[in-house]
């Protein structure tokens, strides 16, 4: 029998069935806290140690986000079946005075006991409150329509996946099935908000403008770890700029080449725009990409590790140049980012398709 103990990070241990009583007599033990909770954020981890991890996020996060966190730490191949549960508090100083807590329950699954993760796990959340559901790593068996039925938002990070092309599929599918609607955030999109504002800031230029139909061609640099970040890039360029694929250029074009790929689109007055993905591991993120044509070069670029983007324009007796704002590279941070925007994220909905189909060349 398991003794229920205090984890230095987790909290108290309690027995499953009496989370909501030693919920209730956390708050009674201290009457000068305040608890706060706009949402449910339930964060899912099948990697060893994510519980602690994981709460140490949380920490950070309802700084500015007040909500139940509940963490879930899974372990499918474990022999035996356990289920263990702690339960604390993350409180932060509003106006320097008033002491405003977010509760937080953390569970660890076991063996066959990671079956009950719907009926056990999820009994928790706060009623009348969306549910974020933060899943990271591999899409496993466990998303399945019983449990993204209850959520409202679901956010990953498909920059970890050994099979995008497989777990886009399933997402698609989640999307076509539920039966409410479920907006979907990938942090690897997020990457790049920064990178497409600033973009779509060139555009502001008239000499940019203008030479938007002689574009030619398109180079993106990216880290390897970050090839879907670049590829959503890409489709969001081609759904935008309304380029079309380009069929025969496309024979002359070679697919990939080491770290580099090749693609081919028509503008929409039939002209050719050959775009070149390359991996470069000394490259943030997502460190560059540079349209050209018209006898415009347009760059928004970003050397690893800046706080700060670069936008330059360059043409014959013209060249501009001005810094920009950029996303933060750890996850936390990227799943702040995204909880402050919220939205029904229709514009990455809009080029998802588009994002499979590079996916799959």
């Amino acid at each position: 029998m398991t003794t229920l103990s205090m984890h230095p990070e987790l909290g108290r241990e309690v027995s499953v069935g009496s989370i909501d009583k030693e919920l209730r007599k956390l708050w009674e033990e201290d009457e000068a806290r305040t608890n706060a909770s706009l949402m449910n954020l339930a964060v899912y981890s099948e990697e060893p140690g994510s519980l602690e991890k994981n709460s140490a996020a949380i920490r950070e996060l309802t700084a500015e986000h007040a909500c139940r966190a509940i963490l879930v730490g899974i372990d499918p191949n474990a022999p035996e079946a356990s289920i263990r549960a702690w339960i604390t508090a993350h409180c932060h100083l509003s106006h320097g005075k008033k002491s405003v807590c977010c509760e937080q329950i953390s569970f660890a699954l076991t063996g066959k006991a990671t079956g009950r993760l719907r009926n056990t796990v999820f009994a928790h959340l706060a009623s009348d409150l969306p549910l974020i559901l933060w899943w990271q790593g591999e899409l496993s068996p466990r998303f399945e329509d019983r449990l993204y039925s209850l959520v409202d938002r679901f956010v990953f990070d498909s920059s970890s996946w050994a099979n995008p092309q497989e777990s886009f599929g399933r997402i698609s599918e989640a999307i076509e099935g539920a039966t409410r609607e479920l907006v979907v955030q990938d942090l690897s999109w997020t990457r790049c908000f920064q990178f497409r504002v600033s973009v779509a800031h060139l555009f502001d230029d008239p000499l940019v403008l203008a030479a938007l139909p002689q574009i030619e061609s398109v180079e993106i640099v990216h880290h390897p770890d970050n090839r879907q970040t670049a590829l959503q890039m890409l489709a969001w360029l081609v759904v935008q700029a309304g380029w079309r694929d380009g069929m025969e250029l496309d024979l002359a074009v070679q697919r990939r080449n080491g770290s580099k790929e090749g693609f081919s689109f028509e503008g929409p007055d039939g002209k050719p725009i050959t775009v070149t993905v390359s991996a470069d591991e000394s490259s943030a993120p997502l460190g560059l990409v540079k349209l050209s044509g018209g006898g415009v070069t347009a760059t928004v670029s970003r050397d690893a590790g800046a706080n700060h983007l670069i936008r330059r324009i360059e043409a014959p007796g013209y060249a501009i140049e001005a810094p920009g704002p950029v996303d933060p590279d750890e996850c936390a941070s990227l799943i702040r980012e995204q909880l402050s925007r919220g939205g029904k994220n229709t514009l990455f909905q809009k080029v998802l398709p588009r994002f499979r189909q590079l996916l799959e060349r």
